[in-house]
């Protein structure tokens, strides 16, 4: 159950970062001149948040892993 909790805050504080992270990536290098702020909120809501979300559980769920005996 702990891992579970471990791996929920992982998956939030790892959208917080994928969010904002991708938001600022897309402000800083895009092109598109007319419609930028709605670019970078759509890619970041919908492909950083999430990517970064499921890194992060995966990452987590790695370090916690118990050795066998």
């Amino acid at each position: 159950m702990k891992t579970f909790g471990v791996a929920l805050l992982a998956a939030i504080l790892g959208y917080i970062v994928g969010l904002f992270g991708t938001m600022a990536a897309i402000e800083l290098f895009s092109s598109n001149t007319h419609d930028k702020s709605m670019e970078a909120a759509m890619t970041g809501a919908f492909v950083g948040g999430p990517l970064m979300a499921a890194v992060s559980v995966v990452v987590i769920l790695v370090l916690r892993r118990k050795p066998r005996p």
